[in-house]
């Protein structure tokens, strides 16, 4: 009897220490080559702060790693998404903590405390191009939910933390899409619900509705939001809010012809990223400004790259979390807008990587009142040339993606713990 009850306290005491050091543990998700799946690493940390939960997002260690408190659930749920990690014990993980935070060490520590709720402005219906953010919220398993104009003009943005500007353009001119596709089913059905829902919010025209609705947006980043957008929805986003009391749709678009001096009364006082700019005019060019500086490289793939700029992590906290990548220097990709040409961005924008020994800048980030904005141009990281009608990327095969990377390191910024800034 005495045995047995040596026995039981044995078994006891093993359990209480077996039990202390799973709580002490901790779970690193290295961000570095080593990394299995990038994007759905992202996923991980999205569902674990979903599920209550923080994170250490740690800045320029290991590529952007993450570092959790250790539970069999987030270890079983990395391994049913393919998502490397380590275990390590607590005196390490505080030893990288503090390691991060040294002073005159390029790294730091922001704690991820609440996952921000999605939203990605598109039209309903299906269109015959894909997305690069929704695919890439899909393949990390981020939840989000989808609003249009009604949604935007009745107040609904503030609902949500974070919103995603689908390929629109805020002009009203369809893309510009008239002349090479007008006979196309699609570019009817589009222009018909477009034309539907003005007539529905009480707007005169497409080209009103969507001025309007650019105004929303942009009141809803004042009032804290933060908004992402790629391709054409950064500069017609511009377009738009410079013109907002101009004529610039031609008699295809609106039934007036356009205002033949829009150039001269653009208000650039009223623009998030860009000023100083010339909007081309012509209905029959599938350009909308100079702000774009085109697909100067198609014939040429092989040479275009970009550049992501080192921030300090202690100083610039968000534009560090921003270029957090395995690599920093990332093959360019097309898009109906490509890269934004230097003189025409304001000086209160940060640029965050450019093609070196150019003006071309891909990917900018700005403040607007107590919100952000950030633009990454081109349409998607993984292929170079996406062509109306083209199948969607199948993100499995590009687990690893830089380019990818950079638009979830947005979805996850809005996350980070205000952080005081040093003086």
């Amino acid at each position: 009897m005495k045995i047995f009850i040596i026995k039981i306290r044995f078994f006891f005491l093993f359990f209480l220490t077996t039990s202390s050091i799973t709580y002490s543990q901790k779970l690193l998700i290295p961000m570095d080559l080593s990394q299995t799946d990038h994007l759905k690493a992202y996923g991980i940390t999205y569902w674990f702060l979903s599920n209550g939960g923080n994170a250490d997002w740690l800045l320029n260690y290991r590529g952007g790693s993450f570092l959790f408190d250790y539970s069999d659930n987030l270890a079983t749920e990395c391994r049913i998404r393919g998502v490397s990690f380590e275990s390590i014990t607590s005196s390490s993980g505080a030893s990288i903590l503090e390691e991060v935070k040294k002073d005159g060490v390029n790294m730091d520590a922001i704690r991820l405390e609440k996952a921000p709720k999605i939203a990605v402005y598109v039209p309903p219906g299906v269109q015959p191009w894909d997305d690069a953010v929704r695919m890439a919220l899909e393949y990390a398993e981020i939840k989000y939910d989808i609003v249009w104009d009604e949604e935007v003009m009745n107040d609904k943005l503030k609902e949500y933390d974070w919103l995603h500007l689908h390929h629109e353009d805020f002009t009203g001119q369809h893309g510009k899409f008239w002349v090479s596709y007008r006979n196309a089913p699609w570019y009817i059905q589009q222009v018909a619900l477009c034309e539907s829902m003005a007539k529905k919010l009480g707007f005169a025209d497409v080209c009103q509705l969507k001025k309007a609705v650019a105004e929303k947006i942009k009141s809803y980043v004042a009032s804290g939001g933060f908004i992402f957008a790629m391709c054409t929805a950064t500069d017609s986003f511009d377009v738009a809010l410079a013109a907002t009391n101009i004529d610039i749709c031609d008699v295809m678009f609106d039934g007036t012809t356009a205002d033949p001096s829009a150039n001269d009364k653009l208000d650039f006082s009223k623009t998030l990223a860009f000023e100083n700019f010339k909007l081309i005019m012509d209905p029959t060019e599938v350009e909308f400004s100079t702000i774009d500086v085109g697909a100067q490289n198609i014939n040429n793939p092989d040479a275009d790259y970009f550049t992501l700029f080192d921030f300090s992590a202690k100083y610039d906290p968000v534009p560090t979390m921003l270029t957090q990548d395995h690599v920093n220097v990332i093959h360019g990709f097309l898009g109906q807008t490509t890269a934004f040409d230097k003189q025409y961005i304001k000086n209160s924008v940060t640029i965050l990587a450019i093609k070196d020994g150019t003006s071309e800048v891909k990917y900018l980030h700005g403040n607007v009142g107590r919100g952000t904005f950030t633009w990454y141009g081109g349409h998607d990281p993984e292929d170079y040339v996406h062509r109306i009608g083209d199948p969607p990327t199948d993100l499995s095969l590009f687990k690893n993606s830089p380019g990818y990377r950079l638009i979830l390191n947005n979805v996850l910024f809005p996350a980070a713990k205000k952080k005081k800034q040093k003086t």
